[in-house]
């Protein structure tokens, strides 16, 4: 969604989403080592505080309120580190939280109010530490009231203990360049930072009523003064986290600088109007601080940077739209007939030089464009864990390959498609503890989902050791709904498993909360080939099933033989073409089907004419004047025959037209593409022209 005119909303989404992704990880295995180590409560405990003040500033009370109760929970932990807790119900709790917060967020992102109930969860959360404490006794120190939260904290606030010792600190922050509000970042970051200090004043001082004072923060620093019972290193690890800090330093101060720094906020503060003007305010005076102090600067060297910034994900793909018309432009140019006799070297030279920087061009938005399947493979941990707890089932999920890369246009389809197998694995596949026992199995289950790249495309394998597929049940069902085009004696195993993928085809007598109602398989399915990926299954009874996602790497670009029916031009993705061949008359037969096949090498291949197929006129008719290519998918073999080849090149990839798809749903095509010569050329499905596709 673009946010362009609410790019705070938009940042809040952004930054939201991101800490609820991270907080769900690490609860989940938290829970997986069997408890919360004192670095996980601290790393939830700053997700929740996070959530809250962003929440709070943007006025979403009912997830603040969320995040507050949660952080409730997890300052009691910090504080009293209870021994013998039950985890798993804390986990229970959180996630649900996290569940409620997505839900608003959606809301949110599809326009809506944020209007979800959250009284349920607050009183569960509520009660759920109110047992807490009768177990283990009240924490040492209650959060503060947000409602009452102010920008000053109180000098009685929080007294230290005489045995606790007060350091004085000076802070100053720079914001990374163009990540924009710099101020009300500098808010949130206020906002945190009260819960871990005695005594706080920052400059500029009026940062959420005048939003000039960014552009202040842009050249100058945020400036924090500071007293504290912490050392520099707990600081120095807070802001280490905050994101879309560019660098900062941490400079211990004597009191009399932070006592001097008080008054004349102070002073400043009680001017009713206070405007911004680098000509009649200053910064305080910091020179230099009478000091012993070490100043850190952790980022500002080379080596830590910022190599990482935020690109609009409608940016990205009007990049690679225009980088893929200049390819086009390109080619037009420098293969046009009357541009290829021009005799100057220089030209050549230059013409030769511009393909160079179109190539490298391309290929850097391509990788631009590549996004690790790490976010989407470890969504799956929460689903497995889940469905165990449900069905009291313990299932191991393994990842691998996760940093595998692809388009992110694709990864956006394969989500769906992994939490259904890996469902339909768990509810169907993996047997109870007792029937593993029983065949010789570990009592546990496990499910390996791995990544690897296999020439231009990824292969995405989700194994299990279940039970594996009921060939025969399968069968039996499909019998019984007529949905077998072929006798089953003339079907490969791969064949006959495939048949689950059918809309409705469902083996399961009942229908359970994961699944049952044949629809799941049906979507794995439709988004992968929507995507031109093929799904290939492979089972062994008591051994489990291997289910494979064969997808492409991008959608963007592909590279492609063209070739010419008729006046009609096709281009056929490299990758699945073996051969092609101009046959003799003696090698061409007939079968007593009236099917037309062509003898290669002793073996019969089955001829597919273009020019019948989408009844194309004026077009090669015999077999010895044409070409022959043959291309394979999923070890089905065909040989397309066309009047000739026309050459091999990169091709940018565009949707068919909408009037095309809503008139008639053309099986074989995947796309089209303008050629060097201005003519359009359509994009083949092979997995279409071989019977591959599920209709």
């Amino acid at each position: 969604m673009n946010f362009e005119n609410e790019p705070m909303l938009e940042v809040y989404i952004f930054e939201t989403t991101q800490n609820l992704e991270q907080l769900e990880q690490v609860i989940i295995y938290s829970e997986k080592n069997g408890g919360f180590s004192a670095e996980d409560v601290s790393e939830i405990f700053r997700f929740m505080h996070t959530i809250k003040g962003s929440s709070a500033m943007m006025l979403f009370n009912n997830i603040e309120m969320v995040a507050h109760s949660m952080e409730d929970i997890f300052y009691f932990i910090r504080e009293q580190k209870p021994e013998g807790l039950n985890y798993s119900a804390v986990s229970d709790l959180v996630l649900a939280c996290v569940d409620f917060i997505k839900e608003e967020i959606d809301k949110i992102i599809q326009k809506n109010n944020a209007d979800g109930d959250p009284s349920f969860l607050i009183e569960s959360l509520k009660l759920f530490l109110d047992e807490l404490r009768n177990l283990f006794g009240e924490e040492k120190t209650q959060l503060k009231d947000p409602q009452k939260q102010q920008y000053y904290i109180s000098q009685e606030k929080k007294q230290p203990s005489s045995s606790e010792a007060n350091f004085y600190y000076h802070i100053n922050v720079s914001y990374e360049d163009d990540c924009m509000m710099e101020n009300i970042r500098a808010y949130t970051l206020i906002f945190g930072l009260t819960e871990l200090v005695d005594e706080l004043y920052f400059f500029p001082a009026d940062i959420t009523e005048n939003s000039e004072t960014a552009e202040y923060i842009r050249e100058n620093g945020f400036d924090i003064y500071l007293k504290a019972a912490i050392e520099d290193e707990e600081l120095e690890a807070y802001l280490n986290k905050i994101l879309y800090i560019e660098k900062f330093s941490i400079n211990n101060i004597d009191k009399t600088v932070f006592d001097d720094f008080k008054k004349e906020q102070t002073e400043i503060k009680s001017v009713e109007s206070f405007i911004l003007n680098p000509n009649e305010i200053c910064k305080p005076d910091l020179t230099p601080p009478p000091i012993s102090f070490t100043e850190k600067n952790t980022k500002n060297d080379n080596v830590n940077a910022q190599k990482m910034i935020s690109v609009n994900v409608d940016r990205l793909d009007n990049l690679m739209n225009l980088v893929g018309e200049l390819m086009i432009t390109e080619s037009m140019v420098t293969q046009c007939p009357e541009v290829e006799v021009i005799e100057s070297e220089n030209f050549h030279k230059a013409s030769i030089e511009l393909h160079k920087i179109t190539e490298e061009l391309q290929d850097m938005v391509m990788s631009i464009r590549m996004v690790p399947l790490s976010t989407t493979f470890v969504k799956m941990n929460r689903i497995v864990r889940d469905m165990c707890k449900k069905l009291t089932r313990e299932v191991i999920l393994d990842l691998h390959g996760e940093e595998t890369e692809v388009d992110k246009n694709i990864i956006e389809h394969i989500s769906d498609p992994l939490m259904h197998i890996i469902r339909n694995a768990i509810d169907h596949g993996i047997e109870n503890e007792s029937e593993r026992l029983k065949k010789g199995k570990e009592k546990a289950g496990r499910i390996i989902l791995e990544a690897k790249n296999i020439g231009s495309d990824v292969l995405i394998i989700i194994k299990d050791d279940g039970r594996g597929l009921d060939k025969i049940r399968i069968i039996e069902k499909a019998q019984q709904n007529g949905l077998l085009t072929k006798s089953v004696e003339e079907m490969s195993d791969r064949e006959i498993f495939k048949l689950i993928l059918l809309p409705g085809f469902s083996t399961n007598e009942s229908v359970t909360e994961f699944s049952g109602r044949g629809v799941g398989m049906d979507v794995v399915t439709k988004n992968i080939e929507a995507i031109g990926g093929t799904v290939l299954i492979d089972s062994e009874k008591d051994k489990g099933t291997i289910i494979t996602l064969k997808i492409p790497l991008t959608l963007a670009i592909v590279e492609g033989m063209n070739i010419r029916v008729g006046r009609s031009r096709y281009t056929i993705p490299i990758n699945t073409i073996s051969e092609s061949f101009r046959p003799e008359k003696k090698d061409c037969i007939i079968d007593p089907d009236d099917n037309e096949m062509v003898m290669i090498r002793g073996v019969c291949y089955p001829i597919l004419r273009l020019h019948q197929y989408y009844h194309i006129k004026n077009a090669e008719t015999d077999l010895t004047k044409g070409i022959l290519i043959m291309v394979e998918q999923e070890e089905k073999v065909i040989c397309i025959f066309a009047d000739e080849l026309l050459g091999q090149q990169q091709v940018v990839v565009k949707a068919l037209p909408n009037y095309v798809n809503s008139i008639k749903n053309i099986l074989g095509l995947a796309g089209c593409t303008l050629l060097p010569d201005g003519s359009i050329s359509l994009i083949m499905d092979i997995s279409g022209l071989t019977g591959l596709r599920i209709m």
